[in-house]
C-alpha cells in the first residue's frame, strides 16, 4: 500500500471538489439518441475531462413511463409539450435562472413557450427547436404534387414512415384534415377525422420509426419516399447526396417544436455540476455546432451570429418570430385527449 505525505493529503483535499477531480460521468442524462455528441457540451468536457453518462429513450411517452416507474437520472431532454405533464407528476425540480449564465441570451420567442416557463417558474433550459414535417424523395415526388394527403395515396403503399409517437402522428393527421389549430383539444368529430386519416395511411406505412436514423437509411436507399420527421433527417439526406427535402409550405402543413433540459427530482449529482452541464449546452458555441452540424436552430440568439449564415437562411432560422408563428406549434395536449390518442394509435398500428 502506498503512503501519502501530509502535504499531499492537503493538496488532495484542496482539489477534491474541483473540476480536475470531479467525475464527469457521475452526471446522468436521460436523452434522445445522438445527443451524447460532445460537440454540444464542450465547456463541460473542458472542465470535467469526461462526458456524462447517457441512457436513451425513443419517445416522450416512453420516457415518462420509465421515470414514473422509478428510473432515476439527473437531467432529461423532453420537449415543451411534455413539461406540464412531468411537473404534474412531480418528476421535476424548478430551475434557478440565476445559475443559468446564458439565460439572458436566449431567444425571447423560446422563453415565452409554455413549458419553458409555467406560471412564472422556469422548468426547462431550452436547447434546440425546429420543424417536424413531410420529407420526400424529390426524384419520386415533384414539389407541386407534395402534400400530407399524399401519404394516404395507395400509390405509396410501403413507401411511408411515421414516428412511433401518438402525439406527433395526431399532429400530422390534424394538419392533414384541416384541424391543426385545434390539435391539442380536438372535438370528437375532429379526433375521428384524424384517426380515419391515420388508418388510411397505415397500409402505406413500411414501419413506424423510433430512431430517426432508421428512417434516414430507408429514405436514402429508396425503400421510403415519404416520411414525417425532423430537420436533422433532411440534413442527413442532403449530406448523403440523397435527393430529398422537407415540405415547408405552411398552408400545406408543418409543425414546430422546442425541446430542452429539465432537472429531475431523482437527481443525486451536486447542483453545481448540473448547472455546469446546462451552461455548456446553452453556450453560443454549442448553438453554432447544432446549427452547422445537425440542422437544428439553437435557443441562444448569439449562436446565429457565428453559425453558417447560408444554412440559417436556407432553413428559415433568420426570422425566428415568423418561424414560430407560421406553423402548428407542438403544445401540451389535454390529458384526456392524450390518453385517447395513445390508445387509438396503438389500435391503428395493430391494423384495427
Amino acid at each position: 500500500m502506498k503512503h501519502t505525505s501530509i502535504g499531499a493529503v492537503a493538496l488532495l483535499a484542496t482539489f477534491a471538489g474541483s473540476a480536475a477531480w470531479a467525475g464527469g460521468a457521475d452526471l446522468t442524462v436521460f436523452d434522445w439518441s445522438g445527443y451524447e455528441d460532445q460537440g454540444f457540451f464542450g465547456d463541460y468536457m473542458a472542465k470535467y475531462n469526461e462526458a456524462p453518462s447517457y441512457t436513451f429513450f425513443g419517445s416522450q411517452e416512453e420516457a415518462f413511463t420509465k421515470l414514473q416507474s422509478g428510473f432515476t437520472a439527473d437531467l432529461a431532454h423532453p420537449c415543451t409539450d411534455a413539461v406540464r405533464k412531468w411537473v404534474a407528476a412531480d418528476l421535476l425540480v424548478p430551475l434557478d435562472t440565476s445559475k443559468l449564465k446564458n439565460w439572458d441570451a436566449m431567444l425571447p420567442e423560446i422563453k415565452e413557450v409554455d413549458g419553458v416557463m409555467i406560471d412564472g417558474t422556469a422548468w426547462m433550459m431550452p436547447f434546440e427547436w425546429g420543424n417536424t414535417g413531410l420529407i420526400y424523395r424529390t426524384d419520386k415526388v415533384s414539389d407541386d404534387k407534395i402534400s400530407l394527403q399524399l401519404m394516404a395515396d395507395p400509390a405509396y403503399q410501403g413507401k411511408v414512415s411515421l414516428p412511433d409517437a401518438a402525439s406527433s402522428a395526431y399532429a400530422m393527421a390534424s394538419l392533414a384534415t384541416g384541424n391543426g389549430a385545434d390539435y391539442t383539444k380536438l372535438s370528437d368529430e375532429q379526433f375521428k377525422a384524424a384517426s380515419d386519416f391515420l388508418r388510411a395511411v397505415h397500409p402505406n406505412v413500411r414501419f413506424y420509426w423510433a430512431d430517426a436514423g432508421q428512417m434516414d437509411q430507408a429514405m436514402a436507399s429508396g425503400e421510403l419516399e415519404l416520411g414525417w420527421a425532423w430537420n436533422q433527417s433532411e440534413l442527413n439526406l442532403i449530406w448523403n447526396e440523397t435527393p430529398a427535402k422537407m415540405m415547408r409550405d405552411v398552408d400545406k402543413g408543418i409543425a414546430t417544436w422546442a425541446c430542452g433540459y429539465v432537472h429531475l427530482k431523482s437527481s443525486t449529482t451536486p447542483v453545481e455540476q448540473i448547472y455546469d452541464h446546462l451552461n455548456a449546452l446553452s453556450e453560443a458555441a454549442s448553438g453554432k455546432y447544432i446549427i452547422d452540424s445537425w440542422g437544428y436552430p439553437h435557443a441562444n440568439a448569439e449562436a446565429f451570429k457565428i453559425a453558417d449564415q447560408a444554412l440559417i437562411k436556407q432553413y428559415g432560422f433568420d426570422d425566428p418570430k415568423s418561424f414560430f408563428e407560421g406553423s402548428l406549434f407542438f403544445d401540451a395536449v389535454e390529458p384526456a385527449l392524450e390518453a385517447k390518442m395513445l390508445k387509438e394509435f396503438e389500435r391503428i398500428k395493430a391494423g384495427f
